[in-house]
């Protein structure tokens, strides 16, 4: 498939002059564009309840190894969940479920939904799982929770993500394993020393884990290098789209804007208010760095990358009635939504790509009819390739079965408070950030539908149309 692509896909429009040009275009004209309130149909539909999304909040995302390094995730979880209540002034005891995604599980605490739950202060009595979908875990566990409200099952669900990557679990090899579990079933003297005389230098030697497809063995970052080359994006344009991301960022934290963020003691040192990768560069100092994955001739680096980071979101989601009859003023509504996979090999990457039709069709909307754009920004590379394949007619139809492209989203209305280059990516915890990030935007910026678009490991991809609440 890659020379194809490079071959079919070198002539798309998006050009390294046009990536600059959009990111001074979003800096001077994202917070400010306050649109008229719209006149779009609602997407409401007879017969099916309305869910609303109350409220969201999120610890600060920080650089692992940093000010959390101490904690465990559930203290993460917890502290979200803790922010949530307080931000909603919810009684506990209102919660019908709890629901959390993670993807690098802490061993002791492997239902780390109810674990933070218990630890918030939430009833013992309220259920709680935890869900794992990569790079999307918290979107499952958000449309899980939907799917249990539009049931009839609950009225109001807690679902969030954390990601702790301070501390991730580190394994014996195999061998040792074997020899340990043995050792723990050896009844005699003899039999544990001939357990420990049988022991290697070799055997020492621990499991690393990696970001790397099970499957193919690859990891992440080497498939986005090689997706980056696939569709003929290049060095500057990756670049270009990270400066933007950070500098985008850099602009709505001093500006107030997000608002999603609180506080957090973290016991024994300072009160962390503010996410720590948020780190406006240079062209030229960008341009330093050397290959991260495909080395010396790849094109993605530690700069147009996103960061290892520990952080967890919380969101409120109940049926309308329910919202209201607690007295809340949502939001906004949580519409259509689907899952796609694709080949985890040369297509890993391309979730949004796959899915943002398949959910605008869903929802009876085209690509002019989103005011606000939230996608998952897991590599720069990555983001320019599910533009360009997004604005090609023959990926559509080579690929996707499709009669036409389904286009590309303006860059005024892309990602303007920064993404997930820059404001970081625990993984479990990125979903519940980019839903409240565009109900936010939804309400600074009057527009009324917002799409959420990510990609995850496995091949794997998410979408979701968020439809503004009335003000």
């Amino acid at each position: 498939m890659a020379s194809m692509l490079l071959t079919s896909l070198r002539s798309s429009p998006l050009t390294s002059v046009q990536a600059a040009q959009f990111a001074a275009r979003s800096l001077s004209t994202s917070v400010h564009l306050q649109a008229q309130a719209k006149s779009k149909k609602t997407l409401a539909k007879p017969g099916v309840k309305n869910i609303v999304l109350v409220d969201g909040v999120r610890t600060p995302f920080l650089l692992s190894g940093t000010t959390y390094a101490d904690l465990m995730p559930h203290d993460l979880a917890r502290a979200a969940l803790q922010g949530l209540l307080n931000r909603t002034a919810l009684p506990k005891d209102a919660v019908d479920y709890i629901i959390y995604g993670t993807v690098i599980q802490e061993v002791k605490t492997s239902n780390v939904a109810r674990e933070a739950a218990l630890g918030a202060g939430f009833s013992d009595k309220t259920p709680a799982h935890t869900v794992t979908m990569a790079c999307i875990s918290s979107n499952q566990a958000m449309t899980t929770g939907a799917g249990m409200i539009a049931a009839g099952q609950c009225d109001a669900i807690v679902a969030g993500g954390v990601e702790f990557m301070s501390d991730v679990p580190i394994r014996h090899s195999r061998r040792m394993r074997k020899t340990m579990l043995s050792l723990n079933k050896a009844k005699t003297l003899g039999a544990r020393l001939s357990l420990l005389g049988s022991i290697r230098l070799a055997h020492l030697a621990p499991e690393l884990p990696a970001v790397a497809e099970f499957s193919t063995a690859e990891s992440m970052g080497h498939s986005a290098d090689r997706l980056a080359a696939a569709f003929g994006v290049t060095r500057l344009e990756q670049d270009e789209f990270a400066l933007r991301s950070h500098m985008l960022a850099k602009k709505a934290q001093d500006g107030g804007l997000l608002s999603d963020v609180i506080n957090f003691k973290v016991p024994g040192k300072d009160i962390v208010s503010k996410d720590n990768g948020i780190r406006p560069s240079t062209m030229e100092q960008m341009a330093k760095l050397k290959p991260a994955f495909i080395k010396p001739h790849g094109t993605v680096t530690a700069a147009n990358s996103s960061f290892l980071t520990d952080g967890a979101s919380a969101v409120l989601i109940m049926s309308e009635e329910k919202a209201l009859a607690m007295g809340y003023k949502p939001k906004a509504y949580l519409r259509d939504f689907v899952y796609v996979s694709q080949d985890p090999k040369d297509q890993l990457l391309l979730g949004p790509t796959y899915s943002t039709p398949k959910v605008l069709e869903r929802s009876g909307l085209s690509l002019n009819d989103i005011d606000v754009f939230e996608f998952h920004e897991a590599f720069a590379g990555q983001i320019m390739a599910n533009l360009k394949a997004m604005d090609s007619d023959w990926f559509a139809q080579t690929y996707m079965g499709r009669k036409s492209k389904v286009g590309v989203p303006p860059m005024e209305k892309f990602n303007t408070w920064g993404g997930s280059l820059s404001l970081g990516h625990p993984f479990a915890a990125t979903g519940c950030r980019l839903v409240t990030t565009v109900a936010h935007r939804l309400q600074k910026e009057g527009g009324q539908y917002g799409l959420v678009a990510a990609c995850a490991a496995g091949g794997q991809g998410h979408a979701m149309v968020i439809e503004a609440y009335p003000q």
